[in-house]
């Protein structure tokens, strides 16, 4: 398969894979409501959004599953599954945002020629409905989710097999996340790293450590500018 490249000076041979969830959109508050129902249904009530933000960054499977373990949950991970998917997605037709300054870099980079993907631990369903509610489903079109991968965030798995569908090799990569596993995963992939805390709490944690660019105050100090000006000139230094 040969490697796409840009037509933009500093960025041949570059691609960016975007996490999805805290990243692109601002889906938190979906993920965070669709568990809390689903914990309540369960026999599980008082589930605060501090409690939310500890799995933040991993996937929805993988969370499920720590909690049918933590609160002796008797329903099959499956059907878990498919209802916190069903909460979700009721939640995300309703409102789901793009970042205005995330909107403004994947439109830059779509203009450069600069092949893109998603790779998310959500569902497939889920990045679907999310990229179409928002219109970033014109600009990005090749998607990965935990679901179609043996493991999720923290391991590289998203990320590498992203690279293998925009048919680039993952040191040409350079990834977009606002959470710490998924910036450990980029790291174990071999991928550069832009990260943009979604928790500000976490903005010290040692994954960010591996990041070639980190906004500390996450989405309030992101732009489009500074991103792009960084991956040009980290570009043309490899």
């Amino acid at each position: 398969m040969s490697t796409p490249s840009s037509s933009a000076p500093g960025l041949a041979h570059t691609a960016v894979v975007f996490d999805l969830d805290g990243t692109l959109v601002d889906s938190e508050p979906n993920y965070f409501e669709a568990g809390r129902q689903l914990l309540a249904a369960q026999g599980v009530p008082d589930f605060t959004w501090q409690e939310h933000e500890t799995y933040v960054g991993i996937s929805t499977a993988e969370t499920l599953a720590i909690w049918r373990e933590k609160y002796a949950l008797s329903t099959p991970l499956e059907a878990l599954l498919a209802e916190k998917n069903r909460l979700y997605l009721e939640l995300a037709a309703a409102e789901t945002h793009a970042y205005p300054q995330m909107r403004a870099f994947v439109e830059l980079l779509h203009a450069q020629g600069v092949p893109m993907a998603v790779a998310s631990g959500s569902s497939r369903a889920a990045i679907t409905a999310i990229l179409r509610g928002t219109g970033l489903d014109a600009l990005l079109t090749t998607l990965v989710s935990a679901e179609e991968v043996p493991q999720g965030k923290p391991e590289p798995d998203v990320f590498l097999e992203a690279a293998r569908r925009l048919g680039v090799a993952p040191a040409d990569c350079v990834v977009l996340e606002d959470a710490a596993p998924g910036a450990v995963a980029a790291h174990k992939a071999g991928m550069g790293c832009i990260a943009i805390p979604y928790v500000a709490a976490t903005a010290d944690d040692p994954a960010f450590a591996t990041a070639g660019l980190v906004f500390p105050g996450g989405q309030r100090e992101f732009t489009a500018k500074a991103a792009y000006d960084w991956l040009r000139a980290a570009r043309v230094a490899s």
